[in-house]
C-alpha cells in the first residue's frame, strides 16, 4: 500500500525488533490516516525537492513495539504523526540537508536535530499532526549523564 507517491506503508511499518519479538506493528485506521498525511505533506515534498530516495529508519510504532524499545509514552510513533529520516541510508544527500529543508520550506509539528555533531544529525525526527495547530518547534538531541535531553534551537 502507498502512503504517497514515494512511500509505502511495508517502509514505515518495518522493525527488526517487532520482527524478533513478533510483535504486531500494524496502525489502526486512525494511525493510518494520519500516517498518510505526514507523508503526504513532509515526505513527498522532501523528497519531490532532492529527487533522492530518502531512508526510513523509524516509522509507525504501535504501542507494544514503542515499550519493547523504550519509546516516550507520548511518542507521536505510536500514533503514525512522526518520521525518523535518515539520507545515509542512500547517501545521495545528507541529513543536514533534510533538517534545513523541512526547517525552512514545510510545516511540522517537531523537527529534531537528532544526535550526532554540530555539523551534522545522525537522524531527523520529524513530526506533523491534524489533531491540532502544528507547534513548529525545533529541537537538538544530545545525551547528558546517560539520558537524551533537548535543547530548542
Amino acid at each position: 500500500m502507498k502512503l504517497s507517491e514515494n512511500l509505502s506503508l511495508s517502509e514505515v511499518i518495518k522493525s527488526n525488533t517487532a520482527i524478533r519479538r513478533g510483535i504486531d506493528n500494524h496502525p489502526t485506521q486512525e494511525h493510518l490516516e494520519a500516517l498518510e498525511d505526514i507523508a503526504y505533506n513532509v515526505f513527498q515534498p522532501i523528497r519531490e525537492h532532492f529527487k533522492v530516495s530518502i531512508g526510513i529508519s523509524s516509522g509507525y510504532r504501535s504501542r507494544k513495539l514503542n515499550e519493547a524499545i523504550g519509546g516516550s509514552k507520548n511518542s507521536q510513533h505510536s500514533r503514525g504523526e512522526a518520521l525518523d529520516l535518515d539520507a545515509d541510508m542512500y547517501g545521495k544527500i545528507t541529513n543536514k540537508q533534510i533538517f534545513n529543508f523541512i526547517k525552512d520550506n514545510l510545516v511540522f509539528d517537531q523537527l529534531i536535530w537528532e544526535f550526532g555533531n554540530d555539523h551534522e544529525p545522525n537522524w531527523v525526527h520529524v513530526s506533523f499532526t491534524t489533531r491540532r495547530p502544528n507547534r513548529m518547534m525545533i529541537l537538538k538531541a544530545y545525551k547528558s549523564k546517560g539520558k537524551n535531553k533537548y535543547d530548542v534551537i
